[in-house]
């Protein structure tokens, strides 16, 4: 059975091994700066299937005005079951129809986006980062 969930503290080697298993390009080797990205987190909303996690939305938030979702994840094995789709819903029931979702799409998943209700958006700038 899945459940979704807000959580307020995380398991470091349990959310290391959900980046490992859904494939998204996350530096998991790097376990202090991975800690430090989850941590800063303001908004971790997780689907688990029998406690086992199996997917994350990790946002930012303001709260009022806007969520920036920072990574949306599931395993490999449970892909395409709309886990995912579920996840961003949760997004926006916990924060609310006023807060607008802004994320930063991988390449691989530009056509996914728009199927569960995103726009594609043309005024946003980058810095990259050096590693």
């Amino acid at each position: 059975m899945l459940s979704y969930q807000v959580e307020s503290g995380f398991d470091l080697e349990e959310m290391l091994a959900l980046y490992k298993a859904s494939g998204i390009n996350r530096p998991i080797e790097d376990k202090s700066r991975m800690a430090t990205l989850l941590a800063s987190a303001n908004l971790l909303v997780t689907a688990r299937q029998n406690g086992k996690l199996v997917g994350l939305a990790r946002c930012m938030t303001d709260k009022a005005w806007v969520v920036y979702i920072c990574d949306l994840l599931v395993d490999k094995n449970l892909q395409q079951q709309g886990i995912g789709k579920e996840l961003l819903h949760q997004v926006q029931r916990i924060t609310g129809p006023e807060v607008q979702q802004l994320l930063h799409s991988a390449e691989s998943a530009m056509g996914y986006y728009p199927k569960v209700g995103y726009q594609l958006c043309h005024n946003a700038f980058v810095v990259k980062r050096e590693r």
